[in-house]
């Protein structure tokens, strides 16, 4: 884990088998279907979806960064068909959901999605976060994958204006790229579009201050 303590991101691979990913990608169809969308949120709705979250493979990423208290608290699902084939700019992670708004020390740029509220916490309740993008498909340099600023989640400056360093996250079906929430990363529209799906879990080590909790928690 040194490499994700160093570099902010880490890919493993053949953490899930072909069976698994084809499982989940059937189980997450009808979430895409007939959308001009590159993606859901809210995926904890989808049995298999919360079913993965603890599965020990899985806990055996996150437990060594975050601790055994940590909870999966928010699944999104990315893709990008040709309807959906767009640029992703460089950005950090920086907002959570949650169950309810209330005024906390910290806690600014409030927002609805899909009905949840979100917010951005504190630099420190982020810093205790690991985020898990789960690749159901082969993610190659022509299906738009994601790249990333080494280093940059300790270094909360503006994007670089050369970001020719930054390193190209390739990965087979079946492989985990676990990342923190404040790693600078982007990505570009596909060469060939097609499906590039990837289900991202967040987890969460602390409980939430004033008041707020988790929009979802799963253990």
């Amino acid at each position: 884990m040194q490499h994700l303590t160093r570099a902010g991101w880490l890919l493993v691979a053949e953490v899930l088998t072909s069976d698994h990913c084809r499982a989940l990608t059937e189980a997450l169809a009808p979430l895409l279907a007939g959308r001009r969308r590159c993606g859901a949120r809210g995926l904890f709705a989808v049995p298999e979806v919360a079913a993965l979250a603890c599965v020990p493979a899985l806990r055996a990423l996150v437990e060594p960064v975050l601790g055994s208290g940590a909870a999966a608290v928010r699944a999104v699902l990315f893709d990008k068909p040709e309807t959906a084939n767009w640029r992703v700019p460089w950005h950090r992670d920086r907002l959570i959901a949650v169950r309810e708004r209330r005024a906390a020390p910290g806690f600014t740029a409030w927002s609805l999605k899909d009905d949840v509220p979100h917010v951005e916490p504190p630099v420190a309740i982020l810093d205790a976060m690991l985020t898990l993008r789960i690749h159901l498909d082969d993610v190659t340099s022509d299906n738009g994958p994601l790249r990333v600023i080494s280093g940059s989640h300790t270094d909360q400056a503006d994007v670089p204006a050369d970001t020719a360093s930054s390193t190209v996250i390739n990965g087979s079906r079946g492989s985990v790229l676990l990342m923190r929430p404040l790693l600078l990363h982007a990505s570009s529209p596909a060469i060939r579009p097609g499906h590039r799906r990837v289900v991202q879990l967040e987890y969460g080590a602390a409980d939430l201050p004033a008041g707020l909790d988790w929009h979802q928690r799963l253990r």
